[in-house]
C-alpha cells in the first residue's frame, strides 16, 4: 500500500476545519494536521501576491487522492486550490498500518 502526504493551503481556520473534518469522517485519510501562520508568496495572473494561510498535511493512501482532491475542490474558495501529493518513502511499519487501517 502506497502512503502519501497531501499538502493543501487554505485561507482561514473555518475552511481548514471543515475540509479536515470531512476528510476524516469519510475515512479518506487517517490524519489531517493543521499548521497556522503560513506565509505564502506566489505569482497569480502575473501579480506578486503574499497571503497568510493555513497548511493542511493529509496522511493517506494513494488510492484516496482523487476523492480528497474532489472534496477539496468542491469546498475550497480558491479558483485553483493547492492539492499536492508526495510519496512517503519511509515511515514506521506501525504508522503505515495505522494509516491503512483508518482509511479502509
Amino acid at each position: 500500500m502506497d502512503i502519501i502526504l497531501i499538502y493543501c493551503t487554505v485561507p482561514n481556520k473555518k475552511i481548514a476545519k471543515e475540509i479536515a473534518t470531512l476528510i476524516i469522517k469519510n475515512r479518506f485519510a487517517a490524519c489531517v494536521s493543521i499548521t497556522d501562520n503560513v506565509e505564502s508568496m506566489f505569482s497569480w495572473d502575473g501579480e506578486f501576491c503574499k497571503e497568510k494561510e493555513l497548511l493542511l498535511s493529509i496522511k493517506t493512501v494513494r488510492e484516496n487522492f482523487e476523492k480528497i482532491n474532489t472534496l477539496i475542490n468542491d469546498l475550497h474558495p480558491y479558483n485553483v486550490p493547492e492539492v499536492i501529493a508526495v510519496p512517503v518513502i519511509n515511515c514506521s511499519e506501525d504508522y503505515m498500518k495505522w494509516i491503512v487501517h483508518e482509511t479502509e
